[in-house]
């Protein structure tokens, strides 16, 4: 048994459902500015974490999930 979708396939997938459930596809910029946002985040811990920033008392324990 395979369950393995091809890219164009879940791409098809993933059309149908926001053309019947989703309400609309995202602009172009709105797309980039949520992308930059959560890349942002991700930089913010990994410099703490790998780089020499440290992290804030209020941040401790927090993990990227």
């Amino acid at each position: 048994m395979n369950n393995t979708l091809t890219i164009q396939e879940a791409q098809t997938q993933v059309d149908q459902w926001i053309k019947t459930v989703g309400v609309r596809y995202f602009s172009e910029l709105t797309n980039m500015t949520i992308l930059t946002e959560e890349v942002g985040e991700l930089a913010r811990i990994m410099a703490r974490t790998y780089g020499d920033q440290s992290f804030k008392k209020s941040d401790l324990g927090k993990d990227l999930a």
